[in-house]
């Protein structure tokens, strides 16, 4: 079973513009589209567990992100309702053990809380059980990559808290050196859904070999994100992937590896040459879609992972984190 870490299941993404840039659009209309297009791939890759974060940073400040987010969170809540019997929400648990697909709702930074961190409560009660603070960009509650010496704010202190009193995942995916030396200060457990090495590629989204290390000391999980740029926009293969799991296990031990893909291949996008020239330069050689974990499996098989040591990275470490933190 694969236990996947990042996924924006709840969003599509298109290409806008002469510069190519990518927009996260939520798809709104389609009749049964998590049934008829994410149940097959995501059952094809033997996908047992799929963290799908909302996600609304580009929304904010001047936007809407509330609104952005709770659209998102309705279509969760629409492919649950849709089928009942394949597709499950975790709150708790015990459902982790749940035999249908289980969807763990997150946040991707945390702008639709509008600068309050006790608007985090509603969030919780809609079943959010892991949270980033930032993407990329700095916000009330801490700073992102782009602003590295900017860390927590006195509000991100209080939301870090509060996650740590609701038992609910931090994520520090996106944020700043900064704000993950005051976490590691706060002494509060945190995870990394999807990054990849900065020691095999050196690319601002990677983790330096001291964020490897206090990740291990806090008993975290990296997620091993899937995409060329994280990777290597040189040789954007699974070998090359593979390297970063090496790299990983070398710091930090095989039981802090995992999987967080963040696939770039989403619902359907509009077909044209520069959707695919983007697509080309994100994704890996093969793998583009949950359907193609059977791939992954196989070329860390042929490095030397298997048995136990295959089964942590491929579900047995997030199903650790998972089950120390989310409420009984």
């Amino acid at each position: 079973m694969i236990v996947d870490a990042h996924q924006d299941i709840l969003l599509e993404l298109a290409v806008r513009g002469e510069q190519q840039s990518w927009e996260l659009v939520l798809r709104q209309g389609e009749e049964r589209l998590f049934e008829r297009y994410w149940l097959p791939r995501l059952d094809a890759g033997d996908v047992g567990i799929q963290v799908c974060p909302l996600y609304a940073a580009e929304h904010a400040p001047e936007g809407n992100p509330r609104d952005v987010a709770l659209a998102q969170e309705a279509e969760l809540r629409r492919a649950v309702a849709e089928n009942p019997e394949r597709v499950c929400q975790v709150r708790s648990r015990d459902e982790l053990e749940d035999a249908r697909l289980r969807l763990v709702l997150s946040m991707e930074g945390v702008e639709a809380l509008e600068g309050d961190p006790g608007a985090f409560d509603d969030w919780y009660e809609r079943g959010v059980r892991s949270a980033s603070l930032t993407w990329n960009y700095p916000n009330e509650f801490a700073g992102g990559i782009y602003t590295p010496d900017q860390g927590l704010t006195g509000r991100g202190r209080a939301l870090v808290r509060r996650f740590d009193e609701l038992c609910v995942m931090l994520d520090l995916a996106h944020a700043s050196e900064q704000t993950w030396r005051d976490v590691i200060d706060e002494g509060i457990a945190f995870s990394v859904t999807h990054a990849c090495c900065r020691a095999v590629l050196d690319a601002p989204r990677n983790l330096a070999d001291w964020q490897l290390e206090a990740l291990a000391e806090r008993g975290g999980v990296l997620g091993m994100m899937g995409l060329a740029f994280v990777v290597d926009p040189e040789e954007p293969t699974l070998s090359r992937w593979v390297d970063h799991f090496d790299h990983a296990v070398d710091v930090m031990g095989i039981e802090h590896v995992a999987l967080g893909a963040d696939f770039v291949d989403q619902a359907e996008p509009p077909e044209n040459e520069a959707t695919a020239a983007v697509k080309s330069q994100q994704g890996l050689e093969g793998f583009t879609g949950p359907e193609h974990y059977p791939a992954l499996v196989s070329a860390l098989r042929e490095r030397g992972y298997d048995g136990e040591r295959l089964e942590a990275i491929t579900s047995g470490n997030w199903l650790r984190v998972l089950r120390d933190s989310l409420p009984a």
